[in-house]
């Protein structure tokens, strides 16, 4: 029997930064960074599906239709904090980064590309967010108003 030396693979701070970007609201950048037994990894799908049946409803029912009202800010919350795990995780330290992720093995020196991942996190996220918070407020002020 021989023991398996071998190290764990490294983790890349722009590919999680991107998979984050891309994938955030279904949890990929967490599969990546701790691998497919992750259970908060695979709990983003349920409430990501469920503002997507939000969207869905709105776009088939129209904007009157009270259940999107409540389900479509889910979808713009779970996009946003994978655009904001985009960011944090771009912004980190490659020491500290390599620190975390990949103990042990030899650091590396990102150049652009977590970078560019936190400028379109950042240009997605905050339009994702205002939206989602502008819509939920109107949609609550005419809940109350009765219109």
């Amino acid at each position: 029997m021989s023991e398996d030396t071998s190290a764990p693979p490294y983790k890349h701070k722009t590919l999680a930064a991107w998979l984050a970007v891309l994938g955030g609201s279904l949890g990929l950048h967490r599969l990546y960074l701790r691998g497919f037994g992750d259970v908060l990894g695979w709990a983003h799908w349920l409430p990501t599906a469920v503002g997507y049946m939000g969207l869905l409803r709105l776009r088939e029912a129209g904007v009157d239709d009270r259940l999107a009202w409540a389900l479509l800010p889910i979808l713009g919350l779970m996009l946003s904090q994978g655009m904001a795990f985009a960011i944090w995780y771009g912004l980190t330290p490659d020491e500290r980064w390599d620190a975390r992720h990949n103990p042990g093995q030899p650091g590396t020196t990102t150049r652009w590309g977590p970078v560019l991942a936190v400028i379109v996190a950042l240009l997605v996220g905050a339009t994702v967010l205002m939206s989602t918070i502008a819509f939920s407020i109107q949609k609550f002020f005419e809940l109350q108003l009765g219109a």
